[in-house]
């Protein structure tokens, strides 16, 4: 089944998705930083099952093809990019819906199922947290220079933005998620998390450089129901590593 890519005016921007598959169970993807559905979910794209499922993979506003407008972080972020993510599902016409979120994606996938409860089906969140801290934050400078990146990560963002753009945004962002470690428990959205009703997995990579464990376990605790896996071999990007094992797990979720 071929992909297909379109823009949609979701909330007064033109927002990029592509669109695979036409099973009757609608997933929406949701990329992570500076990420899109063509940098972020390939494996998924190309195979998860098309006949039991319609893959919808968005690039948030300012990010990927859903430029302009330019990315910025204002506090909400987090909150705006939820609404135009289940707004432009909505707009494609899906009534229900399931929601997979990696890292930045999966923390907007939290704040959307918490928010939109009628609307959500199940949800998959990996790589994500709930609140900063000073630990993160230190984390977080430590990628804030793009040209200390290793080329295989840079590459194909540079290809997309541009050095400049990649380069500006990407320290835009530290400052951003770094301004949620000022507050008291650097809360991002753990006043969400309680009102998650659907079924939700948590996956989290024992070897994530970037998340530490500690983040999945709270989301685990914190939402009534839900199930945590932790993988040995997992980083950051488990579900690019580790494709078929991720989409085996995911599908028999979602099921």
């Amino acid at each position: 089944t071929s992909i297909t890519s379109a823009k949609i005016q979701v909330n007064g921007v033109h927002l990029h998705y592509q669109q695979t598959g036409e099973g009757s169970h609608a997933v929406l993807l949701l990329p992570g930083m500076l990420g899109s559905g063509q940098t972020d979910f390939g494996p998924q794209l190309k195979s998860m099952n098309k006949q039991l499922f319609t893959v919808v993979a968005w690039d948030p506003r300012g990010y990927g093809k859903s430029i302009p407008p330019s990315r910025d972080f204002p506090p909400d972020f987090f909150e705006r990019d939820a609404k135009d993510a289940v707004d432009l599902m909505q707009a494609l016409k899906f009534k229900k819906f399931s929601l997979l979120g990696w890292s930045d994606g999966g923390i907007t996938a939290l704040i959307a199922a918490a928010r939109y409860p009628n609307l959500i089906h199940k949800l998959v969140v990996w790589g994500a947290n709930a609140s900063v801290t000073q630990e993160d934050v230190r984390i977080y400078n430590g990628i804030r220079d793009v040209s200390k990146w290793s080329e295989k990560v840079r590459k194909p963002l540079e290809e997309l933005y541009g050095q400049k753009y990649l380069a500006e945004t990407c320290e835009a962002w530290v400052d951003g998620i770094s301004r949620f470690a000022e507050k008291s428990d650097g809360n991002i959205c753990q006043q969400f998390l309680p009102d998650i009703r659907c079924p939700t997995f948590i996956i989290h990579g024992e070897k994530d450089p970037l998340v530490p464990q500690a983040h999945a376990e709270y989301i685990h605790k914190h939402i009534k129901g839900s199930r945590l896996l932790l993988m040995p071999e997992g980083k950051h990007n488990l579900h690019l590593r580790f494709a078929k094992d991720f989409n085996r797990e995911v599908e028999n979720f979602l099921r």
